[in-house]
């Protein structure tokens, strides 16, 4: 077994951890920013993981491809849950009084103001 082997087998033992924690939070956390939290982030590590345990296997050739597949994960998945994230908002499905700042009710209420 060489030191090849030992990196990959951490890459992946620790990008599927990280994918069972954000299965985890999604299941268990109470509102959709929460969740959309624990969708995002820790899946996209993990799959990062796993890319990289799975690429440091493979030959050149093959690893190009799934940078790629990792390059439109870490592109994608940020976009998609700030629209989710703005859809549930104009929904009325996020609790309001959770929020620390809100960006989006200020800009919402400009938006109004000025129509």
């Amino acid at each position: 077994m060489s030191w090849l082997d030992v990196f990959s087998a951490v890459c992946l033992i620790g990008g599927a951890l990280s994918c069972l924690f954000g299965a985890i939070g999604v299941l268990s956390f109470p509102d959709v920013t929460a969740r959309l939290q624990a969708a995002t982030k820790p899946q996209t590590l993990g799959l990062i993981l796993i890319l990289i345990g799975t690429a440091a296997q493979l030959d050149f050739i093959y690893a190009s491809g799934l940078i790629l597949v990792g390059l439109f994960q870490m592109l994608t998945a940020p976009v998609l849950a700030q629209l989710v994230g703005r859809a549930a908002y104009r929904a009325d499905s996020i609790d309001r009084e959770t929020l620390v700042v809100d960006e989006l009710g200020d800009r919402i209420e400009w938006e109004r103001q000025v129509r």
